[in-house]
């Protein structure tokens, strides 16, 4: 990531608005900031949350509560808790995550 030409700014999370995904089951709402070519989120995953696709996108993620189950396609699976970080490359390997009593996560793209 090379991160240019984004001056110095401060972002209330709560002031951003948010959108809602549906997943599987359950919701992901996301409060997004843009800086040029790098995507920063709050993301909120509901109780019960499942993605409905393989994501091939590359991401630093954080949780910052809740847990998290992260699942790659080739089947291992990863459970993350307040404090842990996942990160992986455009391309590199198709992740879905879901979580039993929903998240909060930071995340770059």
């Amino acid at each position: 990531m090379h991160l240019t030409d984004i001056p110095f700014s401060v972002t209330h999370w709560s002031d951003v608005p948010a959108t809602e995904h549906p997943g599987e089951r359950g919701v992901a709402t996301w409060r997004t900031r843009q800086f040029g070519a790098v995507r920063v989120r709050m993301v909120e995953y509901s109780a019960g949350y499942v993605a409905d696709h393989w994501c091939h996108k590359g991401h630093v993620l954080l949780v910052l509560s809740g847990q998290l189950e992260t699942g790659l396609q080739d089947g291992r699976t990863f459970t993350l808790r307040p404090g842990d970080s996942y990160q992986v490359a455009d391309g590199a390997e198709a992740h879905r995550s879901g979580t039993r009593e929903g998240a909060t996560l930071f995340i770059v793209d």
